[in-house]
């Protein structure tokens, strides 16, 4: 009895800190197993929006209501630029506003700097707290020199080598022209943008969008330019984000834009409910409604469910 009785004792110190430590990030909910996280932004329809609470919030599949098993604030934020190296190099006069945007985010804000080449992300510089350091990893795009790519496929590229940071935020913000070089733009639907929204959806990755454009002829040309802005926003919007354009032509600036998703950043929460995914995992979609006047949600338009 002696033994059983220790044994119960070096059990006890072990089990308590790890359940402590989940108490502490569920906020005392019981989280399954099968449980689905995924981002949710709060957007006011006029001005910012107010603290949102768990109570505020209903969660429905199709008609049926589902129970909402934690609303948190995710403090910690994973940020991936990914710059398309096909692009006018007049871009570059942005880039100022661009690091304002890196030094305006908390210490709790990783970002990392990547270029799109070649269907690859060229990583100019790692995930870092350090805001300035981040900075310094822009450069002027290659413009010709990068054309031959399909900016698809570097967002998937950069995904799977994505680090696993358990529940945290990640987006990336994907300045390009949505031109793809490398499998065609000639279809309204570029053929690699399912295979993208599917596994930003699967890894729970806001993808926002600012179109900017290339240096070639043929990016300029409307109907193509046209495709590329509506395969770009629809990447962002069935992700859970926006997509930022103003005509197909040169933006004045894009500090607009990085305002905005800056304002966007800091309205996010983390959704999590218990999900049946069947013995293969599968694809839901959710919608969010609250009583809280004059707020909107904007999450992916389907979240997966994982394999039992």
């Amino acid at each position: 009895m002696k033994s059983i009785s220790h044994l119960s004792r070096t059990l006890l110190r072990i089990v308590a800190p790890a359940l402590t430590v989940a108490i502490l990030l569920f906020g005392g909910s019981a989280v399954r197993a099968d449980s689905v996280t995924t981002t949710v932004t709060a957007v006011g329809k006029k001005g910012t929006p107010p603290e949102i609470k768990r109570d505020d919030v209903k969660l429905y599949s199709g008609k049926e209501q589902m129970q909402v098993a934690n609303w948190r604030r995710g403090e910690t934020l994973f940020i991936a630029v990914l710059i398309d190296d096909s692009l006018d190099p007049r871009v570059a006069s942005n880039f100022n506003d661009l690091k304002a945007f890196f030094m305006a985010q908390p210490a709790s804000t990783y970002i990392a700097v990547a270029y799109s080449r070649n269907g690859t992300a060229a990583v100019a510089q790692d995930f870092t707290n350090d805001h300035a350091l981040a900075g310094k990893a822009l450069r002027l795009p290659l413009g010709a020199g990068g054309a031959f790519t399909s900016p698809y496929l570097s967002v998937q590229d950069w995904m799977k080598r994505w680090p696993d940071n358990g529940g945290d935020r990640r987006s990336i913000i994907m300045v390009s022209s949505g031109i793809d070089y490398f499998r065609g733009s000639f279809d309204p639907v570029d053929p690699d943008l399912d295979s993208t929204i599917s596994r930003a959806q699967k890894q729970n990755i806001n993808v926002w969008t600012v179109y900017f454009p290339d240096q070639g002829h043929i990016g300029r040309r409307p109907f193509r330019a046209f495709n590329a802005q509506s395969n770009l926003s629809r990447l962002s919007e069935e992700t859970g984000a926006e997509s930022y354009y103003l005509s197909t032509g040169f933006p004045v600036s894009l500090k607009p834009y990085f305002d905005e998703i800056a304002d966007h950043l800091k309205n996010q929460y983390l959704l999590t409910f218990e999900g049946n995914g069947g013995k293969k995992g599968k694809f839901e979609r959710i919608r969010l409604n609250t009583e809280v006047p004059k707020i909107e949600f904007m999450v992916p338009s389907e979240v997966f469910l994982p394999a039992e």
